[in-house]
């Protein structure tokens, strides 16, 4: 039986009315029209569905939006404004680290929280905060890239 859910999106207060099992990726997409979470896997494994949920990186997918309660979500929507790009967006475009780009998001938002979290942390953390992350692109490199130039940015 759907149920009324009070959620935190993006510093704002949305209702909605779902299954309490709905996955919080399907509330946000369908519900609340934030695309940029993606379906990938459906299982938590691919990372293309990543938000920021009080400061940690999680795989939307795998959350039942009754297991969020009152805690902050952030998706990548709610980084940056119309025409001020997040420094991590700016960097990837810069480094040209998306080549099809559907893991970017997840990327992003995994590569924020671990920023936001440890502005100064190395190769190995990064690498470790992007463990749950794939890219069949191969842009590997780039992408690291990237999210060290808006390390760079970011400590500015």
């Amino acid at each position: 039986m759907a149920e009324t859910f009070t959620l935190n999106v993006n510093g704002a207060s949305r209702r909605v009315t779902v299954e309490p099992e709905t996955p919080l990726l399907y509330v946000l997409r369908n519900d609340l029209s934030l695309k940029g979470a993606r379906f990938g896997c459906g299982l938590g494994q691919c990372g293309a569905c990543t938000v920021i949920i009080d400061g940690a990186a999680v795989q939307s997918c795998d959350v039942p939006v009754s297991a969020v309660g009152d805690r902050a979500i952030t998706t990548i929507e709610g980084i940056s404004t119309p025409g001020k790009p997040h420094p991590l967006q700016q960097a990837f475009v810069d480094e040209q680290a998306a080549q099809c780009g559907y893991c970017a998001t997840g990327i992003i938002m995994s590569a924020k929280a671990l920023l936001d979290r440890d502005p100064a942390a190395d190769e190995a953390a990064i690498r470790a905060a992007l463990a749950k992350n794939l890219c069949r692109c191969g842009t590997h490199n780039r992408i690291l890239r990237a999210i060290r130039r808006a390390q760079r940015e970011l400590q500015r």
